[in-house]
């Protein structure tokens, strides 16, 4: 009997349009008025102007998001699908909270799961995955050292876009879908290391550290690299917290006032 042959890669740019994505290329409009409702109530509360903990009143977000109450139960509804919003039995819903067990819990669930990804990826690795890095890499390198104020939204997209190609060769649609829902939580706590001192961090030698070692197929050196960049928000953090910091109750700076202060905090 004939072998039936396997089915044909996808190139990694039409993995990059695919819904197991994470955030920056996951960014087409939406289809419908739930899915705008619920990408614009996910994108304040990870940008932190739904703060954490604040009441979810539907009569107020209908004349904000200009959708009606049926619309917004649903997105909200999905919202808790994703751990960033809470219901309350019969009182409504409200954003989740965020703790320094909650940041210790979800980094070490990253740093498990997104290192095998990686390994993973490396050990499929095959030509025109290491172009694609290499393409992303460069182009993100152009602008990180220094990024400059004007350069600040498409470094940002860069450097979702070098993370995920790290990782789309994984095999795992499943191992993309839940980092994505990771990565959104990762994200709230960045915006609250803005502004505490992060000393002589080089993000962009991060990256490279990332990239030499991934293009060079070394699993271990990769895998370390990754793990280091992933924490070095979070310990930054947890060491504001150990010295007195009221990290998660003082106001959040304004990224787009201080974009030098808010690019040297990685992913």
């Amino acid at each position: 009997m004939a072998k039936r042959s396997a089915p044909a890669a996808l190139p990694l740019r039409s993995l990059a349009a695919r819904d197991d994505w994470p955030d920056a290329v996951d960014a087409a409009a939406p289809r419908t008025l739930i899915e705008q409702a619920y990408s614009q109530l996910r994108d304040d509360i990870v940008e932190g102007r739904l703060a954490p903990g604040e009441k979810l009143r539907v009569e107020h977000l209908r004349l904000r998001y200009s959708v009606g109450a049926g619309t917004l139960r649903e997105a909200l509804t999905r919202l808790v699908s994703d751990a960033l919003v809470e219901t309350e039995g019969q009182r409504g819903f409200r954003v989740s909270p965020i703790t320094a067990e909650d940041l210790d819990d979800l980094t070490n669930l990253r740093v498990q799961i997104e290192i095998e990804a990686l390994r993973q990826s490396i050990r499929r690795g095959h030509d025109g995955w290491r172009a694609e890095l290499r393409h992303v890499y460069e182009n993100m390198s152009a602008i990180e050292q220094p990024i400059l104020p004007h350069a600040v939204q498409r470094w940002e997209v860069l450097n979702t876009q070098f993370h995920e190609v790290l990782l789309a060769n994984c095999g795992s649609a499943w191992t993309l879908r839940l980092l994505r829902v990771l990565n959104r939580h990762s994200e709230r706590y960045r915006r609250y290391a803005i502004g505490l001192n992060q000393g002589t961090r080089d993000v962009h030698a991060e990256h490279h550290a990332i990239f030499d070692a991934a293009l060079n197929g070394n699993e271990l050196r990769a895998a370390l690299a990754l793990e280091a960049h992933i924490r070095a928000t979070p310990d930054l953090l947890q060491r504001s917290i150990h010295n007195g910091v009221s990290v998660f109750t003082r106001l959040l700076a304004d990224s787009t006032a201080h974009p030098a202060i808010a690019l040297q905090v990685g992913r």
